[in-house]
């Protein structure tokens, strides 16, 4: 799914028609490339045309064209877009339109001296013939973006970015909170017994009903001994893989020789893992963070279960390594896993390439940072880089290496990052297996590895390492669709689980589930001296002002068109933010003109209103044809936030220009119209100074997976707990609910429905 198409963008059209009584008034505008209009009836209407009348343009109704003649420079401000082209008859109720060059849009009136001007005045911030620059419209991030290392000053600023990097990797692979660790029913059998090594077939269950596979290599002895788990990558035959670029069998017969226990386990689809193809997935199991790299990351967790449940393993002593897509997992699994004491991903830590298959690219993955970032959160445990002059790790002894070393230097521990730097093609070779044995060698078994060098190894046949014979997944276990939907329905059950558990105390998880929702949005409230916000207008009125403005923050480059309107007095206002699911001319007089009741109410209230276009809505439109996000590469959802995302965001940097101010006081409330509801829940979920916020819930099913993957897109949202766990997080006595049906973990938290139509008059 296309994140800016997440929820279809209300126009001012959509917006005109449902609110006008009248049904002699038709408006249609350009960015939608409508080709025809429908009338309620035939017979003579105005004409109105939008257009910078300095240029000119023209437009085609049933074959006959209408121009906008140009003025040039001397058209006075208040005709410079709307020309009335004059009456016209039309004998259709279905009316063909061509839109030509420089009409922005048509309106047809039946209605005596109606003026478009009037009616449209408090719909924009802009002129009609602009739209929003928000800079998130065409920023680029994608797994072959040239990604800049942050700079941080001290151990803990670094810690705090990396607890949130953290966060987001467990959300987007539905590991928050982290699931119970279920019955792994582990088998290992058939011992064959090499030189200086034995290798037994393994097969275990990381959640129930899926199965992971593959070889354990043993050193002779009882041990204690270190162990490895080794993720293989995509290499043709995954862990079986035996060339001169790469043996995966090699290095794990190698290190079993050396008296370091290892483990070489299947990616999904590869080998013995047969209940699901490499690539799969869907935007609703995102929802639940189900997708291959959430299996693959929690597979490699409970390998190291495995291993610290063996006897012969010292538990104090579990590294991983992997090359490729088996280094994205070696880095990644070090990220969350404590119990890795030292790592060596191999040919993949770059910052110019960041993993090209799905099973690499988890939603949210990578949304404020690299793998350089992923990388560092080894430090200060010991880590090794291989890389190579033919691939995407070729500049890593001057960028990715020095880098990852400024983390480790705030652990006074740069002695623990290495780089080995080799001339080959993408590849886990000889010489880089040799580089990984000295070092894992130094670090797991002491003593004197510098020269070590790999032995001649003979490979057990490669029938014998197969855990399962044929093609087809063990019987008795489920796969394809159906063992999805088991994962699904899984997750489904650990959402219930650990809701009902927080429901118990909603105090004592209120902060886990405000960085958590923190962290899934990538949102936070931005301080005054972070804003970027210009006015470009100011109109006195009667009883109140109004001001028209692009609000945003310095660094990201957005510009969110908003209308607040302020009493006439100088002291300091109460404040109110208006966010409604079809842009804030939903909440102006298209009738009359001005701002519509809702505002007029909080007015007379004598609060400061504020009304906005949330991100691709209203005046991010136009003026002649759609707007769409820049998505560039593969993959969107690790790189980029959602639009629901963008629009929490728009909402707390909204409420941030307000406290900015010196004419408002600290009481601020948020009101959520329509599918701005949500939005607005899930932005008081991260701000919890907001006051009191009014949340509708637009009679939407939000059990239903359908609602969250087509109108609010967030990968891993729904395993997080969505709606119950926001208000959790922001503290359920301030949320107010209304126009729809509240779930039992709401009623739960105490939570009550407002009467039926509260903000009726914003409808």
């Amino acid at each position: 799914m296309s994140l800016s198409l997440v929820l279809v963008c209300a126009s001012l059209s959509q917006i005109f028609t449902a609110l006008s009584p009248d049904d002699g008034l038709h408006l249609l505008e350009a960015w939608e490339q409508a080709s025809s209009v429908e009338l309620s009836q035939v017979g003579n209407y105005q004409l109105w045309l939008a257009a910078d009348q300095r240029i000119g343009g023209s437009i085609t109704l049933d074959g006959q064209e209408y121009s906008v003649p140009r003025a040039g420079r001397d058209a006075k401000k208040e005709e410079a877009f709307w020309h009335d082209a004059g009456k016209i008859s039309l004998k259709n109720t279905v009316v063909q339109v061509d839109w030509n060059e420089g009409i922005f849009a048509l309106l047809l009136s039946r209605i005596p001296d109606f003026s478009p001007v009037r009616t449209f005045s408090d719909t924009r911030v802009l002129p009609m013939n602009q739209g929003s620059t928000d800079r998130r419209l065409t920023e680029e991030r994608h797994t072959d973006t040239v990604f800049i290392m942050p700079s941080f000053d001290s151990v803990s600023a670094w810690e705090d970015a990396a607890e949130e990097i953290r966060m987001r990797l467990r959300l987007g692979s539905g590991l928050f909170p982290i699931p119970e660790k279920t019955e792994m029913k582990a088998r290992i059998f058939d011992e064959f017994e090499g030189d200086g090594f034995t290798v037994s077939k393994v097969h275990f269950e990381p959640l129930p009903g899926f199965l992971a596979t593959g070889n354990l290599y043993r050193p002779p002895g009882e041990g204690p001994f270190p162990a490895v788990v080794s993720p293989h990558g995509h290499w043709t035959k995954g862990r079986l893989e035996n060339t001169e670029l790469g043996s995966v069998p090699g290095r794990c017969i190698t290190l079993a020789r050396m008296g370091i226990l290892t483990f070489s386990y299947d990616m999904i689809g590869y080998v013995d893992s047969k209940q699901l193809p490499h690539r799969w997935g869907n935007d609703q199991e995102k929802l639940w963070g189900v997708h291959p790299f959430a299996m693959q990351l929690w597979t490699g967790l409970r390998a190291v279960d495995l291993m610290e449940s063996l006897p012969d393993v010292d538990p104090q002593r579990i590294a991983c390594t992997g090359a490729s897509g088996g280094g994205t997992q070696t880095f990644t699994l070090t990220a969350l896993e404590p119990r890795i004491c030292l790592s060596a991903p191999v040919n993949m830590i770059s910052s110019t390439m960041q993993g090209g298959c799905l099973c690499e690219n988890a939603p949210l993955l990578r949304l404020t940072n690299s793998n350089m970032e992923i990388g560092a959160l080894a430090a200060p445990r010991p880590l090794l880089l291989i890389s190579t002059t033919g691939d995407w790790t070729r500049e890593t002894p001057r960028v990715e290496y020095p880098a990852i070393k400024s983390i480790y230097a705030l652990y006074d521990a740069q002695e623990r990052v290495a780089n080995v730097h080799l001339d080959f093609p993408h590849n886990y070779n000889l010489q880089s297996r040799e580089a990984m044995y000295r070092f894992f060698g130094e670090h797991l078994l002491g003593g004197d590895w510098l020269d070590y060098e790999e032995p001649p190894f003979e490979i057990p046949d490669e029938a014998w390492l197969r855990v399962f014979p044929g093609e087809d997944p063990p019987e008795g276990y489920l796969s394809g669709d159906a063992l999805r939907a088991h994962l699904v329905e899984l997750a489904k059950e650990r959402r219930k689980k650990h809701l009902a558990g927080a429901l118990e105390d909603p105090a004592a998880s209120a902060d886990g589930y405000h960085s958590a929702f923190s962290a899934l949005f990538t949102a936070r409230q931005p301080g005054r001296n972070e804003l970027a916000p210009t006015r470009i207008a100011m109109e006195e009125r009667d009883s109140y002002v109004l001001e028209r403005w692009l609000i945003g923050r310095v660094e990201e480059g957005d510009r969110i068109p908003a209308l607040l309107y302020r009493s006439r007095e100088s002291s300091p206002q109460d404040s109110v933010i208006l966010v409604h699911g079809r842009g804030k001319a939903a909440l102006a007089d298209l009738r009359e003109g001005g701002p519509g009741p809702l505002i007029r109410r909080f007015l007379a209230e004598g609060k400061m209103v504020l009304s906005m276009d949330a991100f691709l809505l209203g005046e991010y439109q136009g003026p002649e044809k759609a707007v769409k996000r820049v998505e560039k590469g593969k993959f969107s959802d690790p790189f980029l936030p959602t639009t629901t995302a963008c629009r929490v965001q728009d909402i707390l940097t909204a409420a941030s220009f307000l406290r900015s101010r010196f004419d408002t006081t600290d009481s601020l409330d948020l009101v959520g119209l329509e599918a701005g509801g949500l939005w607005s829940l899930f932005a008081a979920a991260v701000d919890r100074d907001i006051q009191k916020v009014f949340v509708d819930l637009y009679q939407q099913d939000i059990s239903d997976d359908s609602f969250w993957e087509e109108k609010f897109f967030v990968p891993g949202i729904r395993s997080l707990g969505d709606v119950p766990a926001a208000c959790i997080a922001g503290g359920p006595e301030r949320f107010q609910f209304f126009n729809g049906t509240l779930s039992e973990e709401l009623t739960t938290l105490g939570l009550t429905l407002l009467p039926e139509a509260p903000f009726e008059e914003a409808r």
